[in-house]
């Protein structure tokens, strides 16, 4: 934690704030950022996107006096950071850049362990942090522990930055491009295990990136700046994505900011269609009539809450007419190749969708049928948040 300083602020909630914060380097005319006012709740991961030269690193750099402002005060739980010493500001902040930022001649472990030696921490204490670490970023302290950085893929190296800015257990986290230097597939790995690890620690973050998909993906509050360091929207999410606050905001969202709402639109039960639930028992005329009558060319069968699968009108009417009263829904059943969980987000929910050839894909809650998702409803969902907006 920060220590030394003036008296702490009564507003506990704010872990980092802005005050009419400026920065300009040397007799340049533009500031690189420009009487910025915002502040970033406890536990929560605010991203900070815009265009090349908006001033997002520098933001992020003042927070620990790496550069230090111009005008105005930044706050870093509850202590006015111009009244801390900047060394021992820094050691009470974890910091991860791109790459990882490791230091070559020292091992993973040593890496990890760099701030709790700075603190003095006990041997023992730090080697069982350091083995904690890895194995919440997903490496095996065995494994990793002894090797070096050139020993490591790109990813992994990433995760040992995280790791090493977790260490000493720092209350705000500062990440500047964390993951952007590797491919695609390794950066949606580390997007989602960064998820996971920050629902689990709720850590005070501010996370630089230059790829709005994703600060959507992980962020709870997106502050979008344009050149010149001016703060033009600051929002979560879907807010962000359904009602941008002015001309910049739309021109950076891009066209496509429908599809991008995908990833922030839930699933509500209330949206999902409701079709003619069918049992394996029903006889097949039967319920040929009751999809006639539903209008449908489909139904659903399930039994008690399971979903088995669904059958084709049509092909409940042909086999009435050629076997009788005998034939049963059960007969003709065909099983869905893949099914979406009801907390998942309509963009997982979309893909998984498409990816089938059936129109329609059953939901589920803990594996009890919840409804049916189609396009209809993914359109419904994304016109609501328009609507709304």
């Amino acid at each position: 934690m920060i220590t030394g300083g003036d008296e702490k602020d009564t507003e506990i909630d704010e872990v980092i704030r802005f005050d009419g914060v400026s920065k300009r380097y040397g007799r340049r005319d533009s500031p690189a950022v420009r009487d910025l006012t915002m502040s970033v709740r406890r536990g929560e991961l605010v991203a900070l996107v815009g265009p090349s030269g908006c001033g997002k690193s520098t933001i992020l750099r003042m927070v620990n006096r790496l550069v230090e402002p111009t005008a105005g005060r930044i706050v870093v739980d509850g202590r006015d950071t111009a009244h801390v010493d900047a060394v021992t500001l820094r050691r009470g902040i974890g910091y991860v850049i791109q790459a990882g930022g490791l230091l070559p001649h020292r091992t993973i472990r040593r890496n990890v362990a760099t701030v709790p030696a700075l603190l003095g921490w006990d041997d023992e204490v730090t080697r069982r942090r350091v083995d904690e670490l890895l194995h919440l970023v997903g490496l095996d302290p065995w494994a990793y522990g002894d090797r070096y950085p050139a020993q490591l893929s790109g990813g992994q190296q990433q995760r040992v930055g995280v790791a090493r800015a977790l260490a000493a257990d720092p209350p705000v986290l500062l990440m500047d491009e964390p993951f952007g230097a590797v491919d695609p597939v390794v950066r949606d790995r580390l997007q989602t295990e960064f998820r996971r690890i920050q629902t689990d620690l709720r850590k005070t973050v501010l996370f630089v990136t230059h790829d709005l998909d994703e600060a959507v993906r992980i962020a709870d509050r997106i502050a979008v700046f344009s050149t010149g360091g001016v703060l033009e929207q600051f929002a979560d999410p879907e807010t962000l994505l359904s009602a941008p606050a002015s001309d910049f905001v739309v021109e950076f969202i891009g066209s496509d900011r429908g599809l991008r709402r995908l990833a922030v639109t839930p699933i509500r039960a209330d949206d999902l269609e409701r079709p003619v639930v069918l049992a394996p028992g029903d006889g097949a005329a039967y319920a040929a009539t009751a999809l006639e009558l539903d209008g449908r060319s489909w139904g659903l069968v399930v039994e008690s809450d399971r979903v088995l699968g669904w059958v084709p009108r049509g092909r409940l009417t042909e086999a009435a007419r050629s076997g009788g009263r005998g034939v049963r829904v059960g007969d003709h059943v065909r099983e869905f190749t893949a099914s979406i969980d009801a907390h998942e987000t309509m963009r997982t929910a979309f893909s998984t969708l498409l990816a089938q050839e059936s129109r329609f894909l059953p939901v589920l809650d803990g594996g009890s049928y919840v409804g049916v998702l189609t396009p209809d409803v993914v359109h419904t969902a994304l016109r609501r948040g328009t609507a709304a907006g």
